[in-house]
């Protein structure tokens, strides 16, 4: 009989076993009075996600988790916290975010999310890894080097698209990445053999898999796939017959709000209230939102409010940003409740149905106060900055040319492609219209209201440069130009405006940087915000970071532009997914 050699596991396995028995005779000891626990927060109001139940009490904690409701007289700690009769509520959680969509690196965004009371993110890395592309391992490791000096949890995903399997496989083997990031159902239907291997090796390394679910692309037969296959969650619904469906497939919904139009929440939640669908189906994310939207609007606290203004019970609410996004991952024994065990992240707000985080603690530690964080955490992401790669020296002006996809048989009209910004998640995301055709030029103006043109331009050509042309809802400018570049997962860039030659220009200033975006004006830069990490994140704090995106808006707005809601910059990066998903990439 072959014997096993497993002396390293057997030491491993003793010594987890030594620092348990060690933390159980600790708990004990504290329990009994003959030790000190860290911290008791009192003149609470407990709010118990369990029985749906508030009760007046206290939470002792000790090693960053709570370890006794209401302890008697005779327990020892060595500070106290006086919680002023506020309600105590876990720390709420974002179950499906994109880091790189908000721009910022992770330690700028828990300045935005964590004095809104998120203290749990799970975060998807597949943007970055694109960008990143023969780097993306070891672009990842610096990005996830010291996440527990971050004031929130995170967890993160491998990517499930936009970058090879092998890429896949080795940020499977990091902390804290717990599963594979979400499957691009468009490819998945064409039996991609590496879509196949990373969905294999999600479930095989880690068990959790996201899901892009295509509900409105696909076929009802052909949305068996991604449940069958074992997918745990899918954040891909818009409105109640997507709800019903996802739900009905047994796939934990998850409720976004950072994407396009700001009634496609409301809508949402409207369902969920009027249909009565249990509130344990579904979690709270904002899968793409800015941080000054953040900071304006608010996070996961926001939704919850929102979620009650909509009829929503106060603590259903608050359950679908807290144990049901625990539960949807298994971390239910870590996260999401307020109970002996689990992490002592707790907000404590003056209200219930209207969330008003007053403080918020991550492991039992004060970490924000009143929507202000009170120790910035510093850490240097510069390696992950590169230098600017231009691609675009031989774009000539009249590229970028308007020109017909057809004209009517009488010379008056032009069919040509229009681009809505909130056309995000259906096919309306671009249409073929017609437009009116004037001595012989096209102009620019689609029932009756005048629009701005659009270029989606192929950074680095390999052959004949790619460029799409057509018209664009959601930047309105009189002059001047704006453009952003997106990495992931082909190198494009796209530029709004009314003139070739100011377009073209606009462009070549853009060129010059790693990636980002630039607002001219008779060809002299107006604004500017770099992205030095991989043309997806920016170098900078939360406070430069807004800074640079309002200067964007305030350049804008000079030109004419009225902008309402998230930025232009993060408005005109959404573009890019729907760009890449409905096939305006070569």
């Amino acid at each position: 009989m072959p014997q096993s050699n497993s002396t390293t596991d057997s030491f491993t396995g003793s010594a987890a076993v030594a620092d348990q028995e060690n933390h159980v005779r600790t708990i004990f000891d504290i329990l009994e009075g003959r030790r000190e626990a860290d911290l008791l927060l009192h003149n609470l109001h407990i709010l118990d996600v369990h029985s749906e139940t508030v009760y007046p009490g206290s939470l002792l904690v000790h090693g960053e988790r709570i370890i006794a409701l209401n302890p008697d007289d005779t327990i020892r700690y060595r500070e106290s916290f006086d919680g002023g009769g506020l309600y105590a509520i876990p720390g709420l959680i974002d179950v499906h975010l994109h880091f790189e969509s908000q721009l910022a690196h992770p330690a700028a965004f828990g300045e935005a999310i964590v004095p809104s009371g998120t203290t749990t993110v799970f975060g998807e890395t597949l943007d970055f890894a694109s960008a990143a592309g023969k780097e993306a391992v070891d672009a990842a490791r610096a990005l996830f080097a010291d996440h527990d000096k971050l004031p929130y949890r995170l967890y993160a995903f491998a990517p499930g698209k936009k970058s090879p399997a092998e890429v896949t496989e080795a940020m499977l083997e990091m902390d804290p990445v717990i599963g594979l990031g979400e499957l691009a159902h468009l490819s998945y239907m064409t039996g991609n053999a590496e879509d196949f291997r990373k969905s294999a090796l999600g479930w095989a390394n880690a068990g959790f898999v996201n899901c892009h679910w295509g509900v409105t692309a696909l076929s009802d037969t052909l949305l068996n796939y991604m449940p069958a296959i074992g997918v745990d969650n899918n954040h891909d619904v818009w409105n109640e017959d997507d709800i019903e469906k996802s739900i009905r497939y047994g796939l934990n919904t998850q409720i976004k709000f950072g994407v396009g139009s700001p009634e496609v929440i409301r809508t949402m939640l409207r369902a969920i209230v009027k249909r009565r669908w249990p509130a344990e189906n579904f979690q709270l994310c904002a899968d793409n939102i800015s941080v000054d939207r953040v900071l304006r609007q608010g996070h996961i606290d926001w939704v919850i409010s929102l979620a009650v203004e909509m009829g929503m019970p106060p603590i259903q609410a608050i359950k679908m940003g807290t144990l049901y996004a625990a539960r949807s991952f298994h971390k239910d024994r870590d996260l999401g409740s307020l109970s002996p065990g689990r992490f002592a992240d707790i907000v404590l707000t003056d209200s219930l149905s209207r969330i008003n985080p007053r403080y918020v603690f991550k492991g039992g530690k004060l970490v924000a106060k009143d929507r202000r964080l009170l120790d910035p955490v510093r850490i240097d992401y510069s390696v992950l900055a590169k230098q600017p790669r231009p691609g675009l020296d031989d774009l000539r002006p009249e590229q970028l040319d308007l020109t017909p996809l057809e004209v009517s048989d009488d010379g008056t009209q032009a069919k040509v492609l229009l681009f809505d910004v909130y056309g995000r998640g259906h096919l309306k995301f671009a249409q073929e219209v017609w437009v009116p055709v004037r001595d012989g030029s096209i102009v620019p103006e689609h029932e009756g209201v005048r629009l701005n043109r659009i270029s989606v331009v192929q950074r680095y050509a390999d052959g004949e440069r790619h460029i799409v042309n057509g018209l664009f809802k959601g930047v309105s400018i009189e002059g001047g130009a704006v453009a952003t570049f997106w990495p992931a997962p082909k190198a494009y860039f796209v530029v709004v405006g009314a003139d070739s030659a100011e377009m073209c220009g606009s462009l070549g200033h853009l060129d010059g940087l790693v990636g980002g975006c630039v607002v001219t004006e008779g060809g002299a830069v107006k604004a500017v915000l770099p992205l030095d990490f991989y043309g997806v994140m920016a170098d900078m704090d939360l406070a430069e970071l807004v800074e640079a995106t309002r200067t964007i808006d305030n350049a804008l707005a000079v030109l004419g532009n009225k902008n309402e809601g998230e930025p232009v910059v993060n408005k005109l990066l959404t573009l890019f997914i729907s760009l890449d998903r409905f096939g305006f990439m070569k």
